[in-house]
């Protein structure tokens, strides 16, 4: 397996990400650490969560499968922005809430520090030097090691990086935004930016909330323990009639690979320009088995141009920016 630089920086990750929203609900305490120790078993070596994926319970089971000496093998990716509590200021990009959270997420993990600490969405009200000082502070005092952004525009990226440059602060070295066949909006901006500026992209939602995996046939009719049904809201408007079909065309290209449905989606997209690691959010063991093989995988140059016939490039079908709060194009 071909392991990348991440970012500008010097430290090298798994072309797969362990993602770990469901850790915790829907996936039991115990599923989610046998899936963890078997993802680093497997050769991922960079594991995602958030303080706010169920409530700071995905951040807690990360922590103890890490125990025991598997955390130094580990580069240990979280988030910060989503409200944690009934407190106006416990959320946001602050300097406040920075400083707050990021001791409840080293506490929930069990580690003295975070490889990524990320700003998990951008805000528009709080000038990006606060959270950008505040963020270089953690680093100088060893708590951080890196930080990165999520879901930002590419603008607010370029932003962030001058801020940096001007007052000789700790820089962006990731940006982790949707991306997958059905929404391909970053390459006009973004991916142009991270190839210009050495930004790795930890893409997420590879198989758009399991459309590309063939888990749906009828955006109005979603199995019962999908996403789209579990959650509903923002995620079942992804879920798209043009997205269903198009989920049709790459399942008849996966059956000329031998591969799944799933694992086509995701390997296009981790071999997709500037992705430095695509996340994968496995429910179960079985996703997960499916997931592995991807990484010592390499796409095909004539199914690349296969799927760009499918959906073309810097183009979409369904809306993976739908809770960015900037995104005004509509699908």
């Amino acid at each position: 397996m071909e392991y990348r630089l991440l970012g500008r920086t010097g430290v090298k990750v798994s072309p797969l990400c362990l993602g770990a929203w469901n850790f915790g609900d829907p996936t039991p305490e115990s599923e989610a650490v046998r899936m963890i120790h078997k993802a680093m078993e497997g050769g991922i070596n960079i594991i995602d969560t958030a303080d706010e994926y169920i409530a700071g319970e995905s951040e807690r089971i990360v922590g103890k499968a890490l125990a025991g000496g598997r955390r130094k093998r580990v580069i240990l990716a979280t988030k910060f922005h989503f409200q944690m509590s009934q407190d106006v200021n416990d959320q946001g990009n602050s300097r406040h809430h920075i400083m707050n959270a990021v001791e409840a997420s080293l506490n929930r993990l069990q580690t003295d520090w975070i490889d990524l600490y990320q700003v998990h969405r951008p805000v528009f009200d709080v000038p990006q030097d606060e959270t950008l000082r505040a963020l270089d502070d953690l680093v100088r005092q060893g708590k951080v090691r890196y930080i990165g952004c999520s879901t930002f525009p590419a603008w607010m990226v370029m932003e962030g990086i001058a801020i940096s440059e001007r007052y000789g602060w700790v820089r962006y070295v990731t940006e982790q935004p949707p991306y997958n066949l059905l929404d391909r909006r970053i390459e006009n901006e973004l991916v142009p930016l991270a190839l210009r500026y050495n930004i790795g992209l930890l893409t997420w939602s590879p198989l758009a909330t399991g459309v590309l995996a063939g888990r749906y046939q009828h955006p109005a009719r979603t199995p019962e323990d999908s996403r789209a049904s579990r959650i509903g809201g923002y995620l079942a408007e992804r879920v798209t009639a043009a997205g269903i079909a198009a989920a049709g065309h790459v399942a008849e290209l996966a059956q000329r690979c031998s591969l799944t449905s799933s694992q086509l989606a995701l390997l296009w997209a981790k071999d997709q320009p500037a992705v430095t690691s695509t996340i994968i959010g496995p429910r179960t063991e079985a996703h997960l088995d499916d997931a592995l093989p991807v990484l010592d995988l390499k796409l095909d140059p004539e199914i690349a141009r296969a799927m760009d016939q499918i959906v073309p490039p810097g183009s979409a079908v369904a809306d993976f920016h739908n809770t960015s709060g900037w995104m005004k194009g509509a699908v």
